[in-house]
């Protein structure tokens, strides 16, 4: 097994630190504050309250190579800096076999039981509690797919109850023997109505059931979780834990994932988490979430969220990445129902090394610190088989490229006390100029600041534009530009559109469906007026769809303009989206109830616009005119989804 032969070479000498450390936890001294960080206390802050951090890629990290280091600069063991920085938790999953024939690892950490068994000692050694993340599959297990594992395939429903029960109990036995604390245990991972290849909850529930049996008997004082994805979709998660309340699902905590740019507002978070825990009477928790502190990639691989992807109010920066996540704590700790903690995803994966994409795709096949080696193509060819590479989240960790911490790692820790600094400017907010071609172009005077306290001023602006630009700007006609300048020392940046005169309602859907007339054909999932920055063309709002995989799409938005003089006018809307399967997408222009001239549209990936642009001519204004657009999708992979945004009807005389 030459993997596996290679990581425990590389771990040979924490092994025996972690020996002879003995059973007792070593005194840890916790950091005592920031010069440079503002962090908010949490009034009310349980002592209890679960500070996790997920660290299952560390002992690949460290086999190939990367170093970790103290707030002093010294290398130093990053279980104790955890410690140190307030954390109480270390969380690791569990695959059952992630090596293939050869013993050549998967990636991703490489992440079977004697993995965890050594992440646990180590978290042991500092008083960090263990949570266990079973995902009952070979290799990656979400919301997208959840793979049987390999020795499982076959089995009848019973055969895999059993050999799920057996495999908890022996994997915890090996835990429990190396002395590990184990604090919670995880019946599956982002199970959204999957696990271990089944897809009914009358099997579901048998998996999770197994693994609660044997986690009662191994770990009686460990709680049990479940953990599911998407808190957007409130009534998926009450029909989940409906289901999990049906079959008596025996369990202590409903976990979710909770990352920013996907899984929308706090509120909406709290609001179903208090829900679930109200009516069935749980614990409940954010078991993963994470924020960028910069745009940049440093191992060459790509990163899953990059420039563009920030969330309004929480810029790319260390201090935007402690607000962001402080926000998280106090929303599960104070607004929440029985909120009991957050775990901070994979906050150590950071580069293996800096050279390039070749020589690092060597350390991430040999060590597995890749999100996946070409190996895994033995059971997951169709994904990793086809994209393996290295850490799509190295700008989402909270150690630099280097292995240093970054001061947000204290927030853990200060979040109990708060950490007062001078507040400045953080960053500066794109500003959106919209000026009618017809109208005098005039710049503001101020932009909107994001300081260091999440709080938002107005503040003085500098632009770099010249006499000369401006004129240029003003008469160019419809166009957008780009222009930047100075503000508060730092960059700021504003889109200036010049465009004609709008005749419709709510065009960018800022003002809701005002206007607009938005017809389910089918049944929808969800079909409303979103309020989300990151999925907008422009402004923070949009018309948002989603029907769950195997569902079609079918609806048209619409709006009807009366009093229009007679000429030539321009029709342009947007659309971004994706898995939509076959589809049947197009911009139309309506008059006495027929269409009288349309134009495609398709929906690919995120953040992937596509506009349609119809140009006609109206004899008759005064019949009124009704512009629009139809969406069918018959819907493939997780389901079909979509933004619509920017609809613009305006004279092209």
């Amino acid at each position: 097994m030459k993997a596996k032969k290679i990581m425990a070479a590389a771990m040979s000498a924490v092994l025996l630190l972690s020996i002879l450390s003995g059973c007792g936890a070593a005194k840890v001294e916790k950091v005592k504050g920031s010069d440079d960080l503002y962090v908010r206390k949490v009034e009310g802050l349980a002592d209890d309250f679960i500070m996790d951090m997920d660290l299952s890629s560390v002992l690949a990290e460290e086999a190939s190579g990367v170093k970790y280091y103290g707030y002093d600069g010294k290398e130093q063991d990053i279980f104790l800096t955890l410690a140190q920085s307030g954390v109480t938790h270390i969380r690791v999953r569990v695959w059952n076999d992630p090596f293939d024939a050869d013993g050549n690892g998967f990636g991703g950490g490489n992440c079977d039981i004697d993995t965890a068994v050594e992440i646990g000692r180590r978290a042991t050694k500092y008083g960090l509690k263990l949570i266990v993340d079973f995902h009952y599959s070979d290799f990656w297990a979400d919301p997208s797919k959840q793979m049987v594992p390999r020795a499982w395939q076959g089995m009848s429903i019973e055969e895999k109850t059993e050999a799920a029960y057996q495999y908890t109990k022996e994997c915890l036995e090996k835990l429990k023997a190396a002395k590990v604390d184990v604090g919670m245990v995880q019946t599956g991972n982002e199970t959204n109505a999957a696990l271990a290849g089944e897809k009914t909850w009358f099997n579901i529930q048998y998996i999770m059931q197994a693994g609660a049996r044997a986690t009662r008997e191994v770990f009686p004082e460990a709680l049990v979780a479940v953990h599911f994805a998407n808190p957007e979709t409130p009534d998926r998660y009450r029909s989940w834990a409906s289901k999990l309340e049906y079959y008596e699902v025996d369990y202590d905590v409903f976990a979710t994932s909770y990352y920013p740019y996907w899984h929308g507002t706090l509120d909406n978070l709290a609001g179903i988490l208090s829900e679930i825990a109200e009516t069935y009477d749980k614990k409940v928790m954010v078991m993963e979430t994470s924020y960028a502190y910069t745009a940049e990639d440093t191992d060459f691989n790509g990163n899953t969220i990059g420039e563009g992807g920030e969330v309004k109010g929480y810029p790319f920066s260390v201090q935007g990445q402690t607000n962001c996540i402080v926000d998280i704590i106090d929303t599960i700790a104070n607004k929440t129902k029985n909120g009991i903690g957050v775990v901070y995803w994979e906050g150590a994966w950071i580069t293996v090394g800096t050279e390039s994409w070749e020589k690092n795709h060597e350390i991430w096949e040999k060590y597995g610190s890749g999100w996946a080696s070409s190996y895994a193509s033995v059971y997951d060819p169709n994904d990793a088989g086809k994209y393996y590479g290295g850490s799509a989240v190295d700008n989402q960790a909270m150690f630099d490229s280097e292995g240093h911490p970054l001061e947000s790692l204290k927030l853990f820790q200060l979040v109990r006390t708060g950490n007062a600094v001078e507040i400045k400017a953080e960053a500066i907010e794109t500003s959106e100029v919209v000026c009618d071609v017809a109208q005098k172009l005039e710049l503001p005077k101020t932009v909107s600041a994001v300081m260091t306290d999440g709080s938002k001023q107005e503040i003085p602006v500098e632009w770099d534009v010249t006499q000369a630009e401006l004129d240029k700007m003003q008469n160019g006609g419809v166009a957008r530009y780009e222009i930047s300048g100075t503000a508060g020392g730092l960059k700021a940046r504003a889109s200036v559109s010049m465009v004609k005169f709008n005749y419709l309602k709510s065009p960018s859907f800022e003002e809701g469906d005002e206007g607009w007339t938005i017809t389910a054909l089918q049944p929808m999932d969800q079909l409303y007026v979103e309020d989300k920055e990151g999925d907008s063309l422009s402004g923070t709002k949009h018309l948002h769809f989603w029907n769950a995989s195997g569902k079609t799409v079918e609806f048209t938005a619409e709006q009807t303009v009366e009093g229009l003089q007679s000429g030539t006018y321009d029709f342009t809307i947007s659309i971004m989206g994706g898995d939509g399967g076959t589809t049947d997408i197009y911009a139309y222009i309506k008059q006495n109830g027929q269409i009288i001239a349309q134009e495609p549209l398709e929906i690919t990936s995120w953040k992937e616009w596509h506009t349609a642009h119809i140009r006609i001519g109206v004899l008759d204004g005064e019949a009124g005119l009704t512009v629009g657009i139809y969406v069918k999708c018959s819907g493939a992979g997780n389901g079909a989804w979509g933004k619509i945004d920017d609809a613009i009807l305006n004279s092209a005389d």
